[in-house]
């Protein structure tokens, strides 16, 4: 891509005409859809509103993350304009905002769109078009189908990856554990399935009994209690915040003790844990790969202290121990240095490639040892995470960083 000069544009019209006449016509910025010399425009959908909405505030955080990027300089000399709409975690009505954003507002690329079924229903409209669709904010193993999607990107370590180390962890203190996995019914809930299989085997048909959900139900509570009578000695709730919530507060009803472990998505302390109560939740475990806010142990953690003045500074209205916004975070840094290794080429070749060439790329607010790898063939940036339990006021994190591919 050529930057030119709109001065010496305009002195040197001669060679324009010559240009013109020859039917070539030199690179402007604005070929790229989303890109000007000026601007970088970059799309999203969330849920705003509906079963899912308090997850909305990723895109709220990283609107300003953006804005706080603007203010010193933009990437490249170019301001970063974030355009997100609300579907409610409607997989009809992402299709419309999708189409929306890239044929109306003709934004570059997406970023962090939120939800599997979402996702799922755009995805394909999104890598035939050969747009970008970067950092997802799901949990499904299938967004590492490079193949399949070659323009499409998740981040966090996947259900299915969580799933085996929750199994594996459970089966290194009970080796004849019997399995209870409720799983919400979509590609995330059926990940914690599937990661369950890949670790029991054959083992599976007699070890393990599954409930699903849908995410419209208002509870889970008759999924518990059936589950509860097959006498299973470890549960795994493979949902999200809200039914995760449901499943803390029932089982400590029932005055059953599983082993009971919840998706890394919905162990935000303040949003799922705190409302439930800290008394019903001891020994909950569930996995991290970013720092906790809350916990006193990164209290004077430079990557924990730059987050929290960016909080009061440029979204104070959010809460800086959600965890949720503690992600959005992260993932905007990442985001950050895919546009500074594109060299100011913000074509959407290169914006892919470059997301696809990050080497053992520490964040400041991931975890220590868990680094961000991608390539052309390794669409899963995050394989490593850390099991954490409930213990007292909050997330104690126990064991060592684990490397999902290494099952």
């Amino acid at each position: 891509m050529v930057s030119i000069n709109r001065r010496a544009w305009l002195s040197g019209a001669t060679g324009v005409a010559v240009t013109a006449l020859s039917g070539i016509r030199p690179a402007f910025a604005e070929d790229t859809p989303g890109i000007t010399a000026t601007e970088i425009r970059i799309g999203s959908t969330t849920s705003l509103s509906g079963p899912v909405s308090a997850l909305g505030v990723q895109a709220r955080c990283q609107e300003a993350y953006f804005r706080m990027l603007n203010e010193q300089g933009g990437i490249a000399g170019r301001q970063i304009k974030y355009i997100y709409y609300d579907d409610a975690f409607n997989p009809a009505k992402t299709v419309e905002q999708v189409r929306r954003l890239i044929e109306s507002d003709n934004v570059a690329f997406l970023f962090n769109m939120l939800g599997t079924a979402p996702n799922s229903a755009v995805v394909k409209y999104i890598n035939a078009a050969k747009v970008p669709h970067l950092f997802l904010s799901v949990n499904g193993d299938k967004w590492g189908d490079y193949q399949t999607y070659p323009w499409t990107m998740g981040f966090a370590p996947s259900a299915r990856t969580e799933a085996q180390v929750f199994v594996k962890h459970a089966l290194s203190q009970n080796r004849n554990a019997k399995f209870a996995v409720l799983y919400q019914n979509d590609d995330l809930g059926k990940d914690f399935v599937a990661g369950a299989k890949d670790v029991l085997g054959e083992r599976f048909a007699s070890a393990a009994v599954v409930a699903s959900h849908e995410v419209t139900d208002p509870t889970i509570d008759s999924q518990i209690v059936t589950l509860r009578g097959t006498n299973p000695d470890v549960l795994i709730s493979g949902t999200t915040a809200k039914f995760a919530a449901q499943s803390i507060r029932k089982i400590y009803e029932l005055g059953w003790k599983p082993m009971h472990f919840i998706a890394s998505g919905a162990a935000s302390l303040s949003s799922t844990i705190v409302p439930v109560g800290l008394d019903k939740a001891q020994g909950t475990i569930s996995s991290a790969y970013v720092k906790d806010v809350a916990d006193p142990a990164w209290a004077n953690d430079p990557g924990v202290k730059d987050f929290l003045t960016f909080m009061e500074k440029y979204f104070p209205d959010g809460n800086p121990k959600e965890g949720y916004s503690l992600y959005a975070y992260t993932v905007a840094q990442v985001l950050k240095i895919v546009l500074e290794q594109c060299k100011g080429n913000f074509t959407r070749d290169n914006i892919m490639a470059q997301a696809n060439n990050l080497r053992d790329v520490e964040v400041p607010t991931l975890l220590p040892g868990i680094r961000v790898n991608t390539s052309p063939t390794n669409h899963h940036p995050l394989r490593q995470l850390q099991l954490q339990r409930i213990e007292g006021a909050g997330w104690q994190r126990f064991g060592e960083v684990i490397q999902g591919a290494n099952l």
